[in-house]
């Protein structure tokens, strides 16, 4: 049984058994999947599972807050386990790459930050959007 499995049983949630694809097919994913591709993923699984059946249980799951929804500016909203360690996102615009990262300078950052306006942070998410650098042909590496 997956991790998302027991954490949906244990919030009371009734995982039947296209849950179960759908749960098991999300914390498989080392990407960051939107419904669509979730669904491609799940049929390989079991066939009869409905797109509906997919968006019910991803809007179920987040709802639950088994699972984080992402909106990385491309117009489609991407999901990833919401237990999943703590990392940020740099987001390549031209090819929609999504590449995580921790940064500890970062982190004491915002620290700071919110401590000196009075806050003690919790949590946080950081999306940057960027562009990839053009190296010239006579750059060294």
């Amino acid at each position: 049984m997956s991790d998302l499995i027991a954490r949906g049983v244990a919030k009371g949630l009734r995982m039947t058994e296209q849950r179960r694809v759908v749960a098991r097919v999300i914390f498989e994913a080392v990407d960051h999947p939107d419904v669509e591709e979730l669904y491609a993923r799940a049929i390989k699984v079991d066939p009869r599972i409905s797109l509906a059946t997919v968006y019910r249980s991803v809007k179920l799951f987040e709802e639950a807050g088994l699972l984080d929804k992402l909106e990385f500016g491309d117009g489609r909203a991407r999901y990833e386990d919401a237990e999943r360690d703590h990392h940020d996102h740099l987001i390549d615009v031209n090819t929609g790459q999504v590449i995580e990262f921790v940064d500890p300078e970062i982190e004491a950052l915002q620290d700071r930050i919110a401590a000196r306006l009075g806050y003690r942070l919790i949590g946080h998410r950081l999306e940057l959007l960027g562009v990839p650098i053009k190296k010239s042909p006579n750059a060294k590496e």
